[in-house]
């Protein structure tokens, strides 16, 4: 299990544990961050899920699809370490990790 610090948007953190196995999506809106819209509930198909991830921990998050990279397109937010949250799987490589909720669109 990785502990993972999010900052809402309006820039306070908080440090939650997350299961393997669980996307950082699931994980963050489980933890009641309720401004993590993720309206299409996982399937890449919205980009309501945008996170900024902590560049230290680039490599070690999956390769980004295609699909991921032309939903991230559509957000005028998105900068070089923008993933969708839904598009990351937890796994203990992550602990440590910190995400910053992309601002709404």
């Amino acid at each position: 299990m990785a502990k993972i610090t999010v900052i809402s948007r309006d820039g306070q953190g908080r440090e939650v544990e997350a299961e393997n196995g669980l996307s950082l999506m699931e994980v963050i809106r489980d933890n009641g961050f309720d401004e993590l819209l993720a309206l299409c509930g996982g399937c890449c198909s919205c980009a309501t899920c945008h996170i900024h991830v902590d560049p230290a921990f680039a490599d070690r998050l999956p390769k980004m699809s295609e699909d991921e990279n032309d939903l991230l397109d559509s957000t005028d937010h998105r900068n070089e370490t923008s993933r969708l949250s839904c598009q990351v799987p937890v796994t203990d490589a992550l602990d440590g990790l910190i995400v910053t909720i992309a601002p709404e669109d």
